[in-house]
């Protein structure tokens, strides 16, 4: 039976593998033993220190062991893990803090140029319920008696909170979503069986933990498991293609994309990747074991339903005429096609709520939520999914809203009009400025993350550039053809 709550995951854990790895990078590695002996020091430190039930507890670090390390401290004694994206810019993260009602940040000190503890204190006095900001390895030394630590953890609850992760809104507003330890933990658990996540696995995923894709179907659907965990903070396909031949990966879950640079690249001959299990990605299995296009399930989900809800398994073809389906809904969840065709969602599994938001502003009365998601349910029960009720679109597993982006866009000096729309999986915007394309990329960057600024552009200070319907309205079938041509 999974366990329901961190305590009681970290306490199996350790009974069952103590001595596997847990979690193991390129240059260190940490076995399940060890793990809960440093959450457990580090949870007495973070209790002397004000850390107790309910605080929350900003994490802005890269993916590494002391992340983890210290996101179990947080929780095995009853506090709210709010995982920070290492991509916001200041104004992002102050809004991010304020809507999470963080009371602590705990931040790296360095990372790909950034000062995340300076970044964070700098925005400290726009968040009225923030307390302190500690550096990832100069936490507070005072420390509680172990007794203490012990009697926190087992006033820990299935139904308390355990994470607000944040994905974005239909305007662009970041919703922080709020899921609880036993919707988490049995939510997660009900995809292994078709992701196929063994006790033996050596799971390599790349995506940050600040990502649902990082922290459930990464670090806890290894967890529940008992498997081991294998991550990086920044891929690189040379070091990353040692590192999975040196660890024996055994599945790899992560971007499309970056399976196909690592089978592209120089070093990939000669890299031993025989361990790899089908469900792994494609392009790095032997051609004889790949599936052909559409054949295996889109695994589905979102941050709302802390990870995937529909799949069938992923080491086999679904039959040929369901070739591009989700697959199933899985038991634990209801699915209906609503109105216009879009998914809503009612289950024991799904997220508690959102922040400073009402119940009844996130749930119709009788329990669903609407996705926002486009698709039909045929008559075997498979999930197909159409799109999208507006126009969020993705960039390497990561949300766009055109809204946010162009909002930015105007806020830049001289830009009288942004456009913003999906090129080929990538950003484009057409803008309304004289200003030069550097000018407003740079000013962009400032405030917003890295993979939300436009890799396509048509800058111009000719208004009737803009393509317009004849209501007036943007034609977007025109815009979009309008920025391919400029990847040309």
């Amino acid at each position: 039976m999974t366990p329901e709550t961190i305590p009681a995951l970290l306490s199996l854990r350790r009974q069952a593998d103590a001595g596997r790895d847990a979690v193991v990078t390129p240059d260190t590695s940490i076995t399940y033993a060890q793990l809960d002996d440093a959450s457990r020091g580090l949870a007495g430190r973070l209790v002397a220190a004000g850390v107790g039930a309910s605080a929350r507890v900003g994490l802005l670090a890269p993916n590494g062991i002391d992340w983890v390390v210290t996101a179990m401290a947080v929780l095995r004694v009853g506090g709210v893990l709010v995982p920070l994206s290492t991509l916001l810019r200041p104004p992002e993260l102050e809004a991010q803090l304020s809507i999470a009602e963080v009371t602590h940040v705990i931040a790296a000190r360095q990372f790909r140029g950034r000062h995340y503890v300076d970044e964070a204190g700098g925005v400290a006095p726009g968040v009225p319920a923030l307390q302190a900001v500690w550096p990832i390895d100069a936490l507070p030394h005072p420390t509680v008696d172990d007794a203490v630590v012990t009697e926190l953890e087992s006033t820990v609850q299935p139904s308390d909170d355990l994470v607000v992760l944040f994905t974005s809104g239909s305007t662009g507003t970041p919703k922080g979503i709020i899921h609880t330890h036993g919707g988490a933990l049995r939510a997660t658990a009900k995809g292994l069986d078709v992701r196929f996540v063994l006790p033996s696995e050596r799971l390599y995923v790349p995506m940050p933990f600040f990502w649902t894709g990082g922290f459930a179907t990464g670090l806890l659907s290894a967890f529940i498991a008992g498997a081991t965990l294998l991550t990086e903070a920044e891929p690189e396909p040379t070091r990353t293609l040692e590192f999975l031949d040196r660890e024996r990966v055994t599945l790899f879950r992560g971007w499309p994309d970056q399976a196909a640079k690592l089978a592209a690249h120089p070093a990939f001959a000669a890299t031993d990747l025989s361990s790899l299990r089908d469900g792994s990605l494609p392009a790095l299995l032997p051609l004889e074991r790949r599936p052909p296009p559409g054949a295996r399930p889109n695994i589905f989900g979102m941050t709302e339903t802390f990870g995937p809800y529909c799949s069938d398994p992923i080491d086999q073809n679904m039959p040929r005429e369901k070739w591009g389906s989700c697959g199933h809904p899985f038991d634990s969840i209801e699915v209906r096609i609503a109105d216009e065709g879009e998914i809503w969602l009612r289950g024991p599994n799904m997220m508690r709520g959102m922040c400073g938001r009402p119940r009844s502003d996130v749930f119709t009365p009788d329990g669903w939520y609407r996705t926002g998601d486009l698709g039909r349910l045929d008559d075997d029960g498979y999930l197909w999914y159409l799109g999208r009720l507006d126009d969020m679109f993705k960039v390497k597993g990561a949300s766009v809203y055109p809204a946010e982006v162009e909002a930015a866009l105007r806020s830049v000096e001289g830009v009288r009009q942004a456009h913003v729309t999906d090129v080929g999986g990538e950003v484009g915007a057409l803008v309304v400025s004289d200003a030069s394309v550097d000018e407003v990329r740079t000013a962009l960057k400032e405030r917003l993350s890295a993979f939300k600024v436009p890799s396509v552009w048509l800058v111009t200070p000719h208004v009737d550039a803009v393509p317009l319907r004849a209501t007036g309205k943007v034609d977007k079938a025109a815009l979009q053809a309008l920025l391919h041509e400029q990847e040309k």
